[in-house]
């Protein structure tokens, strides 16, 4: 015997209303994501399209090896280029191993004291809020903490700390020749010049001087004319930096803007790999536990390799950030033209984004039949290439360290 509501046709027809409903609902839905998600997409489609259109043409190895000028047409991106690998290449450096170990020590050394786990999660909600701090926030703090350090290591004109430095006063004779003096410090006045005493070249090579009066013959002997000064010569102060040349304050340098950039992007990775570390299942660090492994063991070879994934999925987005930063750099250097390539983490560099950002803003010439707008589209392909490669490589150490579970 059928049931009554199965029996009447109008009760039937009732009681599906609510299934026809929900259904209607469940397919208005799947249709506004696929419009939202076909939007998203076409107007990214749209932007690549014409970024490509106007700067594909104007792409090549010449635009990649020259550096920027005054001439649309015979700029390049050579020192944004290196300047983008070192900047980002040193915030990577810092901060993926910090951000990992902070995450592990967060998540897998949970504290027993109700204090400290109030603490702990003080500190976590905080770093959760510092996630979604504007860039420039952190280039204004980064300014005061590394460029100058709240002014209480002198300035980096004069650092209450310096190695990897020389100081000289550099001299030119009669002959174009450089002479240069030692001297301790750039504060140091300038030095008596006697013969003999010992002296460089420009290359670094030791020599040493010969003194003649005002009025005596310029030596004839090109060897003894190259290092010959007169009394009297008027030289000027000149520093000479090694590759491993460090000072307090940073000033505006590799190093401070790779430690800006880190501000920015270490909360992303934190969170990220917390949320990896809590997808562990609880049961894996259980079993590893129950055959005698210790915590340590139980990270190194259980939850790490477990992890893996979701922490290099957090390093793709967070160093992809890093790499498209441009506010906390124009604070903190701004430098849009460069003519020679850093050759210490104290020198000062041309990242890509701030390249693009000035060529963007200037006018267009009708003496040049390539424009500044076209060589900005050609430098936004090659940071999207860059970006590439960082996010290709982070794939294929995911794919190396992850280990089976079983």
């Amino acid at each position: 015997m059928k049931p009554a509501i199965l029996a009447d046709p109008e009760r039937r027809k009732s009681a599906m209303k609510p299934i026809q409903s929900r259904q209607l609902k469940n397919q208005i839905f799947v249709v506004l994501c696929a419009v939202t998600a076909f939007c998203s997409l076409l107007i990214l489609a749209v932007l690549l399209f014409t970024i490509f259109q106007q700067g594909w043409a104007h792409l090549n190895w010449d635009f990649i090896v020259n550096p920027s000028t005054h001439k649309p047409d015979e700029s390049g991106v050579k020192f944004a280029l290196i300047g983008t690998l070192m900047v980002c290449g040193l915030c990577a450096f810092m901060t993926l191993p910090l951000g990992v170990a902070t995450a592990i020590f967060l998540k897998e050394f949970q504290p027993r004291n109700i204090w400290f786990k109030r603490l702990q999660g003080f500190v976590e909600l905080n770093i959760n809020n510092l996630a979604g701090v504007p860039s420039v926030v952190y280039g204004i703090l980064a300014l005061s903490a590394f460029v100058l350090m709240f002014g209480l290591m002198g300035t980096p004109e004069n650092p209450a700390f310096e190695i990897g430095a020389d100081y000289y006063y550099q001299y030119f004779n009669e002959g174009r020749f450089g002479v240069w003096v030692p001297v301790k410090s750039d504060n140091s006045p300038a030095p008596e010049l006697t013969t003999g005493m010992a002296v460089e070249t420009p290359s670094g090579r030791p020599i040493e001087l010969n003194v003649i009066s005002s009025d005596a013959a310029w030596p004839e002997d090109k060897s003894l004319a190259r290092r010959t000064l007169r009394e009297g010569a008027i030289g000027g102060f000149e520093r000479k930096r090694h590759w491993y040349h460090f000072r307090l304050p940073f000033g505006k340098s590799i190093l401070a803007m790779s430690l800006a950039l880190m501000l920015v992007v270490l909360p992303i990775l934190i969170t990220a790999s917390q949320e990896a570390l809590r997808a562990v299942p609880q049961s894996l660090r259980e079993g590893a536990y129950g055959l005698g492994a210790t915590r340590w063991q139980t990270i190194r070879y259980v939850t790490l390799p477990s992890a893996i994934p979701g922490i290099m999925t957090g390093s793709i987005i967070a160093m992809s950030r890093a790499i498209g930063e441009a506010a906390p750099i124009v604070i903190i250097s701004g430098t849009v033209y460069m003519t020679l390539m850093p050759d210490s983490l104290m020198r000062d560099a041309l990242v890509m984004p701030l390249q693009i950002y000035y060529w963007a803003k200037l006018p267009n010439s009708e003496k040049y039949t390539v424009q500044f707008a076209d060589i900005a589209a050609s430098g936004i392909i090659v940071l999207l290439g860059v970006l590439l490669v960082f996010n290709a490589a982070a794939v294929f150490l995911r794919h190396k360290l992850e280990k089976p579970l079983s």
